[in-house]
């Protein structure tokens, strides 16, 4: 490795390698051109870089991080830049390259005997359900993002989603990995196998890692039978214990037919009405919360219909709950989904919130809820209440909405102090800071914080022995 350390402008020579290494249209220079990679879409993370990169192959991958690694040059690796923690966004003083994957986009083979889909890292999500929709199968990932995110980006940050419920997030998803190490070799882990003991299971290393610890190129993924019955319903209820409760019956009823289970407040569905056009409320009466439910089974169409409104019928004798909807089509079942995916949108057309990423065990979920509203009513007056997400894997999304007296700069400043509120009470109930967006920029002096500092001292020691002169995505989920 020459003398060039990170964090210093690259040197001519340098980018004039790495400009050839990428190929033909294979760099981008032009100010105006970098700028859209140099900015995440939310929240205001942005940096500078010389060159952005696009190397159409894995072999073209492996030539410009070796480069990097020869030249001391940062590597900040990119997908679709859906990223919510500033993960693929770059520092400001040129010292790095971004490295976008978005034209590793073939989908290399399906294997529907093995149920699996082998696919490079810039093939967009929703592109990956069409393939698997094609062979008659289903990829359960699904995102908000999913017509622009992309699989090598979803990997990295382990993605979690509406279905994690009964098909796990991305970790559970990949059977195998082909990764570019920081010193450029390439590690083929393309192994489409459900058990394989010989040895530690390197791929779960990259899960997750945010492009720390390598690039990842391809993946194994694996495919499950296309649902042939599915229904969605609506149902109020008076809080989040209720919801728990609620989950608890469905699953002694339904079993593993269900596979999502949203909770939304009111306060986050009023925002959504009053912000939002084109979505209107599914219920005359109004309740405190909702849960938005939805069975699939390879059974029937339409077999579902019965055994989910006798459970709802038991849950509402029970009081579980005081309303439900069933959607009468698949139209309305989509609408439903559109108010659920809305709900940032509603955040920002209410003058943006202060977004947490949190997940606490499904038994804490009510007095997170609790604890946290009741803390920043005392220390924020004015601010509105705004929580949703995954109730059956305990990951909110805890967002509070900036009073209306608030400008953008006073909640930017309140970010920290409310930040440390919200998370404090997390840690007091075995939770974390962090469930499915990842670390990024955003959370890193809060991992510091939250993290007991032998699990700190074991991802360090990781990182230094894959990447010991830390040119993967500097300043990310480490401590820069």
């Amino acid at each position: 490795m020459s003398s060039n350390p990170i964090g210093t402008p690259i040197a001519a020579g340098a980018i004039e390698r790495l400009r050839a290494a990428a190929g033909p249209g294979g760099a981008l220079e032009d100010p105006s051109d970098t700028a859209p990679y140099c900015k995440s879409f939310r929240d205001g993370w942005e940096g500078r870089v010389p060159l952005v990169l696009r190397p159409q192959t894995t072999a073209a991958v492996a030539d410009v991080v070796r480069i990097c690694a020869e030249a001391g040059i940062g590597v900040v690796p990119q997908g679709g830049n859906t990223g919510l923690t500033g993960g693929s966004q770059p520092h400001a003083d040129m010292s790095e390259i971004i490295l976008s994957t978005s034209r590793l986009n073939q989908i290399r083979a399906i294997d529907i005997v093995n149920d699996t889909i082998v696919v490079e890292a810039g093939v967009v999500l929703k592109a990956v359900q069409s393939a698997a929709e094609r062979v008659d199968r289903l990829f359960p990932l699904s995102l908000g993002a999913e017509g622009s995110c992309q699989i090598g980006g979803n990997i990295s940050t382990n993605a979690g989603g509406v279905q994690v419920l009964r098909y796990g997030n991305m970790r559970n998803l990949v059977l195998g990995l082909e990764v570019v190490l920081p010193d450029g070799s390439v590690w083929n882990g393309l192994r489409a196998l459900r058990k394989d003991n010989a040895g530690y299971d390197m791929k779960q290393v990259f899960i997750g890692a945010e492009g720390t610890l390598g690039i990842v190129t391809a993946a194994v993924l694996r495919l499950l039978p296309k649902p042939t019955a599915s229904e969605t319903a609506w149902i109020g209820l008076a809080s989040p214990a209720a919801a728990v409760a609620l989950l608890g019956h469905m699953r002694a009823r339904l079993g593993e037919t269900i596979s999502a289970f949203e909770l939304i407040g009111r306060s986050a569905l009023d925002l959504l009405l009053a912000g939002v056009p084109g979505h209107e409320d599914p219920m005359s009466q109004v309740h405190p919360w909702y849960v938005l439910m939805e069975l699939t089974s390879q059974g029937v169409a339409g077999s579902l219909n019965a055994p989910l409104a006798d459970a709802l019928a038991a849950a509402l004798e029970r009081e579980l709950i005081g309303d439900a909807l069933l959607a009468a089509s698949g139209a309305q079942a989509a609408k439903l989904w559109r108010m659920r995916e809305s709900l940032v949108e509603a955040q920002q057309a209410a003058g943006g919130s202060i977004a947490h990423d949190v997940s606490v065990p499904v038994s804490r979920i009510a007095d997170f809820i609790a604890r946290a509203d009741a803390a920043l009513a005392a220390a924020c007056p004015g601010m509105r209440h705004c929580a949703f997400g995954h109730v059956g894997d305990g990951n909110i999304h805890y967002n509070p909405v900036r009073p209306l007296d608030w400008n953008a700069a006073r909640l930017r400043q309140e970010r920290a102090r409310v930040n440390r509120i919200v998370h404090d009470i997390v840690a007091d109930l075995g939770g974390s800071i962090s469930a499915e967006h990842g670390v990024g920029q955003s959370r890193l002096e809060e991992l510091e914080h939250y993290k007991q500092s032998v699990e700190l001292d074991m991802m360090r020691s990781l990182k230094r022995a894959l990447d010991p002169h830390g040119i993967m995505n500097p300043g990310k989920l480490l401590v820069r």
